[in-house]
């Protein structure tokens, strides 16, 4: 699985952290998410849902289940 984030268009909101803290952080000296452990999205199963809930949608999922 392969799991991405614009930082382009990355807010920081953090709402993918709080869906799926185990592959996405909120680092504070950038302001934006970022991907800590893309491996840990076969585990979690929550990589999907913080796609979807991504309200500037900076999160891509490549070869979800």
């Amino acid at each position: 699985m392969n799991v991405t984030v614009d930082q382009d268009i990355c807010i920081g909101c953090g709402a993918c952290q709080d869906i799926c803290p185990a592959v996405f952080y909120v680092d504070e000296v950038i302001g934006k998410s970022q991907v800590i452990d893309e491996d840990a999205c076969e585990y979690a199963n929550c990589c999907e849902a913080a796609e979807e809930n991504c309200p500037v949608k900076a999160i891509t999922v490549i070869g979800s289940t």
